[in-house]
């Protein structure tokens, strides 16, 4: 890997603040120190989509400074391999003028106070933890500094302005120095600052350097507890044997073969997802809990409810993409008859698995007048709610604790809190019984990848027009599929005209071409849900290989054809194509004998991602060879985790080429079960990949997920090159293109 970041002393200040930000001392610890929190009574979207009445947000801790002059930073998302349990206390370290070695990250509760500024909802997603807390976690950082630099003044007897910082101490005029440890407990009963002035750029020590991350070296020991690591004391393990057709009910079942598994406690009957039924079966530990499970005899009720092929839904999609749907982008398209070049083309998107290294898990302990949960959940306002709704408890009795988790992609992230609530029907079941204590719900591998969500499956529809130069007169589009918005909180600002925007996402810009666009949405008896970059994971391969073809068609450079739709007004991604194609050698370069180049660039999440890739084809198999990345995220905060997300973001997507990378369902059943029957990429498919990051002093953009959506395009418009087939579908297969 190769990596190069921006050096701060190039850096503009950063634009902006947010306003609306009041500070709260919330007392001591019990050790001592300074707790800031904060709250922000503006708007919270979400809330106003349900026509919630207005949330009151209470002060919670954000940062403890202790005795020792450790400084622990709350971290307000899920840490799930991305980054943020280091990048976010980054951001306070730099105002708070640390020293990076006294920092530590904890992963905050659910609670009101740690909600997405933007967003209004605690939650991790849309890779926007940086872009939306940057100036909120800087000004936790500025407004403690402040008050410790105020306690320190008013010991010396000096004025505050005759105070400077550096690595966790306060120095005064005439040689004082204290660390921050000494002077928190003075620093509480100081004014909270009404406002401060941020760092310039130019001043940046910590923010745009590369920055070893908190939890490696304990990820790397072993020392890490992981959700599913996590054991309360006289906690029981449970294993749920789930309906195979999603919605399906118990029509009966023989316990008695479970119950005869030694260790195991209870069977029963409990509610699952989407009005389904299932049995769980409660052990001393998860060995005999699957054993027990294994020996349940259940037949299974599955009248009423759809049961999905998916040779038959793709039939129905493709029959689909032939009329127009809802009016997505409207276009002129009369000239596409009479064009005298044209391009007609079908895609097809299976159905995709999250598949996280770490299967779900849920523990709760639910009492008669208190819940507590463990879990690592990206979505813990939502949760939170729903715990209490299931557990028939009031938001104050309940507590959800955000666990370190192992991957989740976005199947975390759920709006009927699926996992979660079934935990807590399975707590309520147990002491139903008769009996109490924690219970620990576990997935199986096998229950991770048949028991949904999924990443929607897609038909585009394309019927592109050029004139005799391969200018694109007129461009058809159709795309179908199901909605992952609707029925959801988001559904009412974000389905536009009947349209589901996750769905058309991606599409059109940055290019000038008459793009006439509109989408059928189809309901499915599957459960579905963003998978990482979302709308963008089906979009941006439709795009990028239309785009390549119309090169293709018009007898030019792909990067030179690009350039000449490219409207000027997008400088970031002539920045990041630029970048890439410079940094790759692209057609300067001699290519080993077999390989070719492709390129591939798109934008989501506000970040822009090029890739030149090197690719070759051996007796029909292809090979991704070396991955060059132009990035532009505006300002990088933690090169190294952006390197860290263009490469797991380069190999995710990869995956998604591989024979075997598809979900499959016949008689509503998914077909698949495990990594032996569920391709995803690994070690050996890995690509070299160099990640090269544009300059910029803007605000920072997201980066957890823009990797994903360019690099199965690139990668097969090298592929085309080599063997002049355009592949149409995902997963590839150069036989049947």
């Amino acid at each position: 890997m190769r990596i190069e970041w921006i050096n701060p002393e190039a850096l503009r200040p950063a634009e902006g603040g947010l306003s609306r930000r009041s500070f709260l001392k919330a007392g001591a610890v019990v050790s001592g120190g300074l707790i800031l929190g904060f709250f922000m009574p503006g708007s919270n979207k979400f809330a106003r989509a349900a026509d919630a009445p207005k949330p009151v947000y209470a002060p919670n801790a954000f940062l403890r400074i202790a005795p020792d002059n450790t400084v622990t930073v709350m971290v307000n998302r899920l840490e799930f391999g991305q980054g943020v349990h280091t990048s976010l206390p980054m951001l306070i370290a730099e105002e708070l003028d640390c020293d990076w070695s006294q920092m530590r990250g904890e992963l905050a509760p659910a609670g009101d106070v740690f909600k997405d500024p933007a967003f209004g909802m605690q939650m991790t997603g849309g890779s926007g933890t940086i872009a939306h807390s940057f100036v909120q976690y800087r000004e936790i950082g500025a407004k403690a500094r402040a008050m410790l630099v105020s306690a320190a003044a008013e010991q010396w007897k000096v004025a505050p302005a005759q105070c400077k910082t550096a690595k966790g101490f306060v120095m005064g005029p005439a040689g004082q120095k204290a660390s921050y440890g000494a002077l928190a407990d003075a620093a509480m009963k100081q004014p909270m600052p009404a406002t401060v002035t941020l760092k310039e750029a130019k001043d940046f020590a910590i923010i745009g350097k590369p920055t070893r991350r908190i939890d490696a070296r304990a990820k790397s020991s072993g020392k890490q507890v992981f959700g599913i690591d996590f054991m309360p004391p006289n906690t029981k393990v449970a294993l749920v044997a789930r309906p195979p057709v999603f919605g399906a009910k118990v029509a009966k079942f023989d316990a008695a073969p479970a119950k005869a598994i030694k260790g195991v406690i209870d069977v029963l009957e409990v509610q699952t997802d989407r009005g389904g039924r299932g049995v769980v079966v409660i052990a001393d530990g998860y060995w005999p809990a699957k054993q027990g499970r294994d020996a349940l005899v259940i037949d299974w009720d599955a009248s009423g409810v759809e049961k999905v092929s998916s040779a038959k839904q793709m039939a129905d999609f493709a029959a689909l993409a032939k009329t127009p749907g809802a009016v997505a982008l409207k276009a002129d398209t009369s000239k596409l008859a009479a064009a005298p070049k044209k391009i007609s083309a079908v895609y097809e998107f299976p159905y995709l698995a999250h598949a996280p290294m770490e299967p779900l898990n849920c523990v709760v302990d639910l009492k008669a007048d208190s819940c507590t949960v463990w879990a690592g959940t990206q979505f813990q306002t939502a949760d939170h709610a729903a715990v209490a709704r299931t557990a028939g408890l009031a938001p104050e009795q309940v507590t959800v604790n955000t666990m370190m988790a192992g991957g989740g992609f976005g199947r975390r992230a759920v709006p009927t809190s699926d996992y979660i609530v079934e935990a807590v029907h399975v707590a309520k079941a147990y002491r139903a019984a008769g009996k109490s204590g924690p219970v620990k719900v576990i997935w199986s591998r096998e229950d991770d990848i048949k028991g949904g969500y999924y990443r929607p499956s897609h038909v585009h529809r394309a019927d592109i027009g050029l004139d005799a130069k391969g200018k694109i007169l007129a461009w058809d589009h159709v795309i179908v599929g199901q909605s992952i918005i609707a029925g959801t909180p988001f559904e009412a600002f974000m389905i536009k005209n009947g349209v589901d925007q996750t769905m058309v996402e991606g599409m059109g810009a940055p290019y000038d071409v008459p793009l006439n666009l509109t989408a059928h949405t189809a309901k499915a008896n599957v459960p579905v849900l963003w998978w990482r970059s979302v709308g963008s994971t089906h979009t941006a391969f439709v795009m990028e290989t239309l785009i390549d073809e119309a090169a293709h068609v018009a007898g030019m450079d792909p990067v030179a054809y690009r350039k000449t739709l490219i409207d000027p007004k997008h400088v970031r991604h002539l920045a990041a194509l630029d970048l890439a194609v410079a940094k790759s050698g692209y057609n300067k370069k001699r290519l080993p004998k077999g390989r070719a180049y492709g390129v591939a660039m798109h934008e989501s999440f506000g970040s822009v991602v090029a890739y030149v890739v090197e690719a070759s084809v051996t007796k029909g198999v292809p090979k991704l060879h070396k991955v060059t990345a132009g990035v532009h995220c505006n300002l990088a905060v933690n090169p190294l985790s952006i390197a860290a997300q263009v490469e797991g973001a380069a190999l995710m997507a990869l995956g998604t080429t591989l024979q075997g990378a598809a979900i499959t369902l016949k008689d509503g059943v998914v077909e698949q079960q495990n990594f032996g029957d569920y391709t995803v990429a690994r070690m050996t498919d890995m690509p070299q990949v160099d990640v090269f990051i544009v300059p910029s002093g803007d605000a920072p953009t997201g980066m957890g997920e823009p990797g994903v959506p360019p690099l199965a395009p690139a990668f097969a418009n090298a592929l085309f090159k080599l063997t002049g087939k355009r592949l149409r579908k995902l997963p590839f297969d150069l036989q049947t293109a």
